[in-house]
């Protein structure tokens, strides 16, 4: 495609570049409340997209509300939101493994359905999470959540890159799934040796 870069690589961001600390923050609520992990886990989940703070048209207090009114919590925001962000362990390979990837010449993104809790894990980190990815695609700054194809679409415009050069890492399979539609090539997060082997064979195929 005339003009369009190649090779690019995009990471989701909980459960790839950092442990899955909004999975793992809302069981470990669930249990100290006495509540089911799953049911607590699929609801709360849900009302981060149906109030709209995971897409940026609400805020924090807006959804834990909703939360404690869902389930009979009466946590403030501030403990919850501690359960949570400190389960976003950061794994350093990801982000050396992003770095030496722009070093090579290739293209790095981060695609993630966050909300303001990223900003903030990345100024706790000393602002050092962000710095390696030229491109950060937040579900909050964008009001557009990896369940909708125009995100997609977005970022391979503002990659100008093919679909078929950009190689898409998350550990959803419904992300992934996503992704192949739009002819993404999707790898499914396991961990780093395996994940370093699809992404070597994907950038050194030029």
């Amino acid at each position: 495609m005339p003009g369009y870069m190649k090779r690019a690589v995009v990471f989701d961001f909980g459960g790839v570049i950092a442990e899955e600390g909004f999975r793992e923050g809302l069981k470990a609520i669930a249990r100290a409340n006495g509540l089911d992990e799953v049911v607590f886990f699929e609801g709360a989940r849900d009302l981060i997209y149906q109030t709209g703070y995971v897409t940026g048209t609400s805020d924090e207090e807006t959804y834990w509300q909703a939360v404690r009114l869902r389930f009979g919590l009466d946590e403030s925001d501030e403990n919850l939101r501690e359960q949570i962000l400190k389960r976003f362990v950061v794994r350093p390979e990801m982000l050396s493994f992003a770095s030496d990837l722009q070093k090579r010449g290739h293209t790095t993104g981060l695609l993630t359905d966050q909300t303001d809790w990223l900003y903030q894990l990345d100024r706790e980190d000393g602002a050092g999470i962000l710095m390696h990815f030229q491109f950060v695609f937040n579900s909050y700054d964008l009001h557009m959540s990896k369940r909708d194809k125009g995100l997609f679409r977005y970022v391979e415009q503002t990659l100008k890159t093919a679909p078929e050069d950009i190689l898409f890492v998350d550990d959803n399979p419904d992300n992934i799934q996503m992704a192949a539609q739009r002819g993404w090539k999707a790898v499914l997060f396991w961990d780093y040796k395996t994940l370093k082997e699809e992404v070597v064979g994907f950038t050194t195929n030029d």
